[in-house]
């Protein structure tokens, strides 16, 4: 990432994110006991996270951000795991809940993110939920990317590659930015029987 991506690991943009993001992108989320968190970055919705699920398992592709993170919250419910949430190395439905906080814009193409998006909905169990938040494309953001990745979500396009994946009672709202949630569905009750 670029030196302006400095901000993601002030006390501001934690302040941010947990005053004005994660309550609105969480508001209606069950987030279960178990919960991944895909690209933590500096762990500013991490911390956040955490005081709400028994257990957190944060992936990170940055060995150097998951050696810091991993420091920062040993002793504590935060499994940290360097790797690619592209190809995420634990069974199926091994989590309630998955996360993703402005960090979905930093992969590289739209068939890598829906990758990443339909290994989430893998490891999720039936009725699990994703959460998230991201960026709306514009000027000052692609400024802000230079010499970086920069692929911004388009909401209607989102929520269609979303349904195409599977997902279900997806729910999108677009203001400054981008918040969702979107369910694995839960077996049908003749699958049951």
């Amino acid at each position: 990432m670029n030196k302006n991506h400095e901000l993601c690991a002030t006390p501001e943009w934690a302040a941010f994110l947990q005053g004005d993001v994660l309550p609105v992108a969480v508001a209606r989320a069950d987030l279960g006991r178990e919960l991944l968190e895909v690209g933590p970055g500096p762990g500013a919705a991490t911390e956040w996270l955490r005081t709400r699920v028994e257990r957190l398992v944060a992936v990170e592709l940055e060995a150097e951000a998951a050696a810091l993170l991993t420091e920062r919250y040993a002793g504590t419910n935060v499994e940290i795991r360097q790797g690619s949430g592209v190809s995420l190395e634990f069974p199926d439905a091994s989590f309630d809940s998955a996360a993703s906080f402005t960090m979905l814009h930093h992969v590289p193409t739209v068939a890598l993110q829906n990758q990443l998006l339909a290994e989430v909905l893998r490891v999720l169990r039936p009725g699990g939920v994703l959460v998230g938040a991201d960026s709306l494309p514009s000027h000052e953001l692609h400024e802000f990317h230079e010499g970086d990745v920069y692929n911004p979500l388009e909401p209607a396009a989102f929520l269609v590659r979303l349904q195409t994946l599977g997902y279900v009672d997806i729910t999108l709202r677009v203001s400054d930015g981008l918040t969702f949630s979107a369910h694995k569905p839960k077996p049908k009750p003749e699958a049951l029987a």
